[in-house]
């Protein structure tokens, strides 16, 4: 017997294993109904609402960008006071 039949018995058993729980989960997914639900119209997140929007986008797009800014100014910051260590041992 070699040193590598045990991670070779290994091998095969996580083989025969994933491949157990890949069908097991196929045969979950075979199961469900093949037809589409019928939709009701509309955003299922708005109440009788038409499609559109959900919530409030500008509020979102305001956030993400002082995110990116606080994030641009940390940033600048830590660079500006961690920045003259590094200077010294450059010619």
């Amino acid at each position: 017997m070699t040193a590598s039949t045990p991670s070779r018995a290994g091998a095969l058993a996580a083989t025969i294993g994933s491949v157990g729980l890949s069908l097991a989960v196929a045969a979950t997914a075979v199961a469900a109904e093949p037809g589409a639900t019928p939709g009701t119209g509309g955003d299922p997140r708005s109440p009788g609402q038409g499609p559109g929007l959900v919530g409030d986008p500008l509020l979102a797009i305001g956030v993400v960008v002082l995110v990116a800014l606080a994030s641009i100014g940390l940033t600048l910051a830590y660079l500006r006071l961690t920045g003259s260590r590094g200077d010294s041992g450059r010619g």
